[in-house]
This record gives structure tokens, C-alpha cells and sequence, in this order.
């Protein structure tokens, strides 16, 4: 009766999910949302993390700095046509876009037979023209020459700033118009939080939609390295997954953390997916884990809660398992009886719990 009672496996069962609900509960505490258990006990283990740019590692909110015309135009027509033509979209550079039109009091026109070009423009129609916006590379895949402005935009680039390009669309081909610079600014908080991640041993990558000049230039506002390859470039948002499966294929375990609609494929292929708080529903649906204030620094402390989990499981499992080996033989040769046999398994379950429990004093 007392090796039956002795061997009771009531520790070894409150072992692992005893750790992982104090885990998942003192991270939610702190702003880490754990949704998927897998997550938190995976975090621990990877060795590159990807950031999307915009949005995550910057503010999100860029804003038109720099516009220039061809001969013929004046800005005042231009930014009419640009803020015309993307009067109904959600993108962070039409926000731009719009914005500055407004300040100018300028008066839109309403687009029609409007076409959404993934990870490149808009075309659409306004009045008895066809008008196009977009990025440089988009331009350049249509044929159209931004020679009278290339000059500027290798400028502008090099500076850091993300170059797009308004054309119009003439039975004699695409025409370039004008080109805008648009600026943004890094998170506050970001450069610690990439700093962080390198002093656990982590590899950082960003990943953008800008061309390799402005990531780069952005990358070392941020701290990183392009010449050590942490800077992925001219990325379309259909293809941020693929260049996850890359990093995966090089035998990499990854994390990614984004925040927009375009960033869910790529959350979803990544070993972790990380979304900001402040992102899209869609983003948050697709991520294992949740930063829920969207603050940078969450992301090594996510990392740190999983490797302080995943440390308790494993002491949980050596005290549960030290129990029964020591126990089983001192019943079995009859130094147990059995009411002692079942104090002991009382107290096993109780010094797993409370070692699981002292996981509320973390701190990110």
C-alpha cells in the first residue's frame, strides 16, 4: 500500500502545467499575451529574430518631405492628383500623402476604375486621365524614365528616405510626373531593444519594402550592421514569408514580430510570430504571442519569460521524478507506511507548485 501511494504520479502531472499557466499569467501581467502554449515553451530557443520596418521597428507614420516635378507641373498639381488617387487608401504613405494635401487646403477629385497594385501602386482614372503612384522599382518595371529625377531620388535615398514616383499614362506610353520623399522615424526605445536582443545572443534582421539604400540607411539609425547581412531589402508584402522560409532553410529558428495585414503570412511561417499591439487584428490572429503595448523592449522579456518557464518545468519534473526514486525504494523495504508515504506525495505536489508559483516575482 505505501509503494502504491509513494508512486502516485500527482507531481509529475502539475510539473509542466503548473509552470507554463504562472508563466503565461505573469507575462500577461507585463503585456506579453501568450496564446499558444507551443509559443511560449519555443521562444527560448530561437536564434534570429526578423522585425518588419515600418510600423514596428519605425513610428509608422511617415510624412511627405521632398517633392519634386518635371517641367511643366507645379506641386500644388501634383500633390492634387496624388492625394486624389489615393483618397480611399489605408497606406501609410497616401496617409502621408493626404495629410499634406489637406494642409494646403487643397480640393480632391474622386478617382474611378482605381487598381491596387500589391507591394508596388495605384492606378486609376482621374477625369479623362489615367494616373499611376507608386514605388521606383514599379516605374522602372513599366518602363518609365525617371532620368530628369534620378539624381534627386539617389539623393533622397541615401538619406534614408523612401522614394515613390506619380506617372501618367498616355497612348504614347507612362510618363514620369514627379517623385516624393517620404520620411519616418524610428520607435523610441528601438535601438535598446535590438541592443538587448544582441546581448542575449540573438541575431537581428530587418526586413523592408524600401529599396536597399533607404533600409540601409534606416538599419543604421537602428544600430544595425547591412554588411553582416541584417537588412533585408525591396521585400513585397507577399514575399516576407518566403524570406522567413529562407532564414528556416539555413537551419535558423526564427521569430518574427510585425504588425500589419501584409505581415500575418510570414507570422504565421515563422517558429514564433510576435505582433504588436497597436497592429492589425489580422497580425495578432496569426501571432502565437502578443505584444500587448507594443513596446519593443517586450520582445527580449518574451524571450526571458519563455527560457525562465521552460527552466521551472524542468526543475518541476527533476523534484517530481526525485521523489519517486528516493520514495519507492524506502516503501518497498517497508520504511514507509503508508500514511507517510502519502505525506510525502502531499509535499511533493505542494514544493512543485509553490516553485512553479515563484514565477510571479518575475520582472521584465
Amino acid at each position: 500500500m505505501a509503494v502504491l501511494v509513494i508512486a502516485c504520479p500527482c507531481a509529475l502531472g502539475l510539473a509542466t502545467p503548473a509552470a507554463i499557466m504562472t508563466g503565461t499569467g505573469v507575462a500577461a501581467k507585463h503585456g506579453i499575451l501568450i496564446k499558444d502554449a507551443q509559443a511560449l515553451e519555443l521562444a527560448h530557443c530561437m536564434d534570429t529574430v526578423a522585425f518588419d520596418k515600418t510600423g514596428t521597428l519605425t513610428v509608422g507614420r511617415p510624412r511627405l518631405i521632398e517633392l519634386a516635378v518635371v517641367a511643366g507641373m507645379t506641386e500644388a498639381d501634383v500633390l492634387q492628383l496624388a492625394a486624389s488617387l489615393q483618397s480611399g487608401s489605408e497606406h501609410p504613405l497616401a496617409r502621408a500623402v493626404l495629410a499634406s494635401a489637406q494642409e494646403r487646403g487643397l480640393v480632391l477629385q474622386t478617382p474611378v476604375d482605381l487598381q491596387a497594385v500589391p507591394g508596388r501602386g495605384t492606378e486609376g482614372r482621374l477625369g479623362d486621365s489615367s494616373y499611376l503612384i507608386g514605388s521606383l522599382k514599379w516605374m522602372a518595371e513599366l518602363g518609365v524614365d525617371t532620368g530628369p529625377l534620378a539624381d534627386k531620388a539617389a539623393t533622397w535615398q541615401t538619406e534614408g528616405a523612401t522614394v515613390s514616383a506619380m506617372a501618367e499614362r498616355t497612348d504614347n506610353g507612362i510618363h514620369l510626373l514627379a517623385l516624393m520623399a517620404f520620411a519616418d522615424e524610428p520607435k523610441p526605445g528601438a535601438q535598446a531593444a535590438l541592443a538587448a536582443l544582441r546581448a542575449l545572443g540573438k541575431r537581428v534582421v530587418m526586413i523592408s519594402g524600401d529599396n536597399q539604400g533607404a533600409a540601409n540607411a534606416m538599419a543604421r539609425r537602428l544600430g544595425l550592421n547591412p554588411d553582416q547581412g541584417e537588412v533585408l531589402a525591396d521585400v513585397l508584402p507577399g514575399d516576407k514569408a518566403a524570406k522567413i522560409a529562407e532564414l528556416k532553410a539555413q537551419g535558423r529558428t526564427v521569430a518574427m514580430v510585425g504588425d500589419g495585414v501584409n505581415d500575418a503570412p510570414a507570422l504565421a511561417a515563422a517558429d514564433v510570430g510576435m505582433a504588436m499591439g497597436t497592429g492589425t487584428d489580422v497580425a495578432m490572429h496569426a501571432a502565437g504571442i502578443t505584444l500587448m503595448r507594443g513596446d519593443l523592449a517586450l520582445v527580449a522579456a518574451a524571450l526571458d519569460i519563455s527560457s525562465r518557464t521552460v527552466a521551472k518545468i524542468r526543475q518541476n519534473l527533476f523534484w517530481a521524478f526525485a521523489y519517486n526514486v528516493a520514495g519507492i525504494p524506502l516503501a518497498a523495504l517497508g520504511y514507509l507506511n503508508p500514511v507517510l508515504a502519502g505525506a510525502a506525495m502531499a509535499l511533493s505536489s505542494v514544493s512543485v507548485m509553490s516553485n512553479a508559483l515563484l514565477l510571479k516575482r518575475w520582472k521584465p
